[in-house]
C-alpha cells in the first residue's frame, strides 16, 4: 500500500465477541464505548445462523474497501503456543477476493497471561506484519472444505513464521476445556490423541490480529 505524506493510515475494523458490548453498569458502558470507538463490530459466536451473520458483516466491511481484522484461532492462546486456525478467515478471503496480510502479536502472552489481573510492565509487546497472501488461485472453491482448510493452514504457517511460536494442530478452545480438571474434554483426553481437533463448523465465526484480510 502506498500512501502520500500527511494521509491518515486506514483504520482496521475488527470482529469482536458480542460480550464486549453487552456488559451492564458503568463498566459495561465504558467497555461498549471503547470497543466501538476503536472500530470493533460485535459478533455472536454461538454458531449456526449467528456464524453466517458474522461472515456477512465481514464481507460487507471488505466490500466497502476497508481493512478487516480477524483472529483465526478464535480465542487467546492458553499457553503461549499458536493453535489451529478456524476456516472463517479463509471463507472471507475467498468470497471477497481480498488478500490476507498475516500479522503476529508479539509478547502479549508474556505481558498478561490468561488469569493475570495486572500486566507485566517490563514486557514490551509488538506487532509484525508479513507479505500479503494471494489466494486468487482458489477462486470459485469457497465451498470446498479441503481448500478452506488449506488456505487457513497457509495463513497460520505465515503467522507462525512471524511470531516464532510453536504450532499446535488443535483447536485452542478445545485445549482450554481439556486443561480444566474434571471437564468432559479432560476425561476424554486419553481417548483423543494429542493434536486432534474437532471438525470445522460451516462458518466458524470465531476465526474473529493474527491475520487481516484487506480490501483488494
Amino acid at each position: 500500500m502506498v500512501r502520500g505524506s500527511g494521509q491518515r493510515p486506514p483504520r482496521v475494523t475488527f470482529l469482536a465477541k458480542s460480550e464486549y458490548f453487552t456488559g451492564r453498569g458503568v463498566k459495561g458502558l465504558i467497555s461498549k464505548a471503547f470497543f466501538r470507538g476503536v472500530g470493533q463490530i460485535p459478533v455472536d459466536r454461538t454458531g449456526g445462523e449467528a456464524s453466517e451473520r458474522a461472515l456477512r458483516t465481514g464481507l460487507r466491511v471488505l466490500a466497502e474497501g476497508h481493512l478487516l481484522g480477524i483472529y483465526p484461532e478464535g480465542t487467546r492462546t492458553p499457553d503461549g503456543r499458536l493453535y489451529r486456525g478456524k476456516t472463517g478467515v479463509a471463507r472471507l478471503a475467498l468470497e471477497s477476493g481480498a488478500p490476507v496480510i498475516p500479522c503476529a502479536m508479539i509478547g502479549t502472552f508474556e505481558l498478561q497471561p490468561p488469569g493475570r489481573l495486572l500486566p507485566r510492565l517490563s514486557i514490551r509487546p509488538g506487532v509484525r506484519f508479513g507479505k500479503p497472501l494471494d489466494f486468487s488461485r482458489y477462486a470459485g472453491l469457497k465451498s470446498d472444505r479441503l481448500v478452506l482448510r488449506a488456505v487457513t493452514d497457509e495463513i497460520m504457517y505465515a503467522v507462525m513464521n512471524l511470531s516464532g511460536q510453536v504450532y499446535v494442530d488443535e483447536d485452542a478452545q478445545r485445549a482450554k476445556k481439556r486443561a480444566k480438571p474434571g471437564s468432559a474434554a479432560s476425561r476424554d483426553a486419553a481417548a483423543q490423541p494429542d493434536g486432534a481437533a474437532e471438525p470445522d463448523g460451516a462458518a466458524e465465526p470465531d476465526a474473529v490480529p493474527s491475520s487481516t484480510p484487506g480490501a483488494p
